[in-house]
């Protein structure tokens, strides 16, 4: 299967728990169901913490991606 192309890009790369949370929490607000969102996080405790949060909010993962010290998810927009 291809890859979605993202719709909206945001880099949360240094930005603290739980701000990079909020920051995508209101970035997908701004965009349509289906609408693909890519981030790019910190490991640790970002990519501990935001995924989960992301699913609770009623979004779709649908991809995750290691990159040295951060990581690419792929939001669906739910």
């Amino acid at each position: 299967m291809e890859e979605k192309k993202p719709d909206v890009y945001l880099d949360l790369r240094g930005v603290v728990c739980p701000i990079n949370f909020v920051k995508t929490k209101l970035k997908l607000e701004e965009m349509n169901a289906g609408e693909i969102l890519e981030i790019i996080i910190d490991e640790g405790e970002p990519m501990a913490n935001v995924p989960l949060s992301i699913k609770e909010e009623g979004h779709k993962i649908i991809k995750v991606e290691k990159l040295d010290n951060h990581f690419r998810l792929l939001i669906e927009k739910g």
